[in-house]
């Protein structure tokens, strides 16, 4: 699960800085306050760029913790099953099928299932 996050986040950084984006516009207007005017001429193309860096670097926390977690537990939490699920249903309900939320519906299911097969072992065993 954590190379699947951590993947998953570098793809959102690939993705944040090929699709159509914001970032000269925010670098020539010195970063501090430029995505803060609802009404100025390109407000939504810097909105979109700064948080699919933010939820690139959102993902890449998740992965990075949770490597460390299964490398001192030896298991993934099973609340990250359940936060991913939490952050994709609802962001794939609002704007599928243009979102890429599916990849955190997806690992979040791989998360539980993953977590019930190992209980499941473990009650045989």
């Amino acid at each position: 699960m954590p190379r699947l996050l951590i993947a998953t986040a570098v793809l959102h950084f690939g993705w944040a800085f090929a699709q159509p984006n914001a970032w000269m516009d925010i670098v020539r207007d010195g970063f501090v306050g430029t995505v803060v005017d609802t009404e100025a001429d390109g407000y939504w193309p810097r909105e979109a760029s700064v948080w699919f860096m933010a939820a690139g670097v959102t993902l890449l926390a998740l992965g990075t913790l949770t490597r460390h977690i299964v490398r001192t537990t030896g298991r993934v939490p099973v609340q990250l099953g359940w936060y991913l699920l939490l952050i994709g249903v609802p962001t794939a309900a609002i704007s599928f099928p243009v979102t890429g939320s599916w990849a955190l519906i997806g690992i979040g299911a791989l998360t539980l299932a993953d977590r019930r097969s190992a209980r499941a072992s473990r009650d045989r065993g």
